[in-house]
């Protein structure tokens, strides 16, 4: 009878491939602790929002120096080149004075037509402007956001820079147009500070939020001249509100007047031009909508920071 050997004690279970041995829970603990000593973040993630916006003021050069050279290579193709700037206003104001002013007489009952037209025009264009191309600032910029790492809040800030200094650039030829039709050089005036101060801060906050759409859908900077369009046609810029809203109810002028489009354009034409009042609560209309839209627009924007890039 062959002779059994002897036991070598109970075998130890197998470990599963898949469990943690003690050096790596140990490694993991240890790696938890250099993150939180050090105030590491996955790369990619989401700052906090008061990290993210003190990262964002420490780029403010560079915001600076994109939207200049982003303003100089937009026309740089162009026979006339930067006096477009100037010439394609006019030549809005023109168009616009003789189908809607002569052709439709909306001049009647209006004070200065053409400075009030000129003001609207000008003013309602830096909204346009800063719309579409917040819309497509992401999305134009794809190969800088993929190969940088940055706060892509600078590239809606940028390009609503641009359309302020387009804007600006334009005052060298609204300046001369309200003085030869008619309006005095008052200290007045200087309340275009505030009221472009706020409307730029409604463009930026409104860039923010279209930024953010446009990185998920592409198509809106198609659908937007539309949009832009029935804006321009609701804000009063073609046509004085207290004049078109006689005989029509007081709906109808109270949601003309609150738009944020007419409330801007009414602040700087009381701001350049006589016989165009405006009262206080027109100024808290301007100072809600200005901070109300920076504010919701920033939070947005800065929700989806993460997406940004991966389109």
């Amino acid at each position: 009878m062959p002779e059994l050997a002897p036991s070598a004690g109970p075998e130890a279970e197998p470990r599963p491939p898949d469990a943690p041995d003690a050096t790596s829970a140990e490694a993991a603990v240890d790696v938890e602790e250099l993150v939180a000593r050090y105030g590491l973040h996955r790369a990619g993630a989401r700052l906090p929002i008061v990290a993210y916006t003190r990262q964002l003021w420490q780029r403010r050069h560079f915001i600076t120096a994109f939207s200049t050279a982003s303003n100089a290579v937009g026309y740089s193709r162009s026979f006339l080149g930067q006096a477009w700037q100037l010439l394609t206003p006019l030549l809005s104001v023109g168009v616009y004075y003789l189908v809607f002013g002569v052709l439709l007489s909306t001049r009647r009952g209006v004070h200065n037509f053409i400075g009030f037209l000129a003001v609207g025009i000008f003013v309602f264009g830096f909204c346009s402007a800063s719309v579409m191309s917040g819309a497509r600032a992401i999305t134009g910029n794809l190969a800088l956001t993929r190969a940088l790492h940055f706060p892509r809040a600078v590239l809606p800030i940028s390009t609503t820079l641009v359309a302020l200094q387009q804007l600006l650039y334009s005052m060298i030829i609204l300046g001369p147009i309200v003085l030869i039709t008619g309006e005095p050089l008052s200290w007045r005036w200087l309340e275009l500070v505030p009221g472009l101060a706020l409307q730029s801060m409604f463009c930026l906050g409104l860039a923010f939020i279209l930024a953010r759409i446009g990185a998920k859908v592409p198509d809106t900077s198609q659908l937007l001249p539309f949009a832009i369009r029935v804006w321009l046609y609701t804000s009063g810029i073609l046509y004085s509100v207290k004049v078109f809203a006689k005989g029509h109810g007081q709906w109808v002028k109270d949601a003309l007047q609150i738009n944020p489009g007419a409330v801007f354009v009414n602040l700087d034409r009381h701001a350049l031009l006589t016989h165009n009042p405006v009262s206080t609560f027109d100024w808290g209309l301007g100072i809600a909508w200005g901070v109300g839209m920076l504010a919701v627009g920033y939070v947005i924007f800065w929700q989806g920071e993460e997406e940004y890039g991966r389109v």
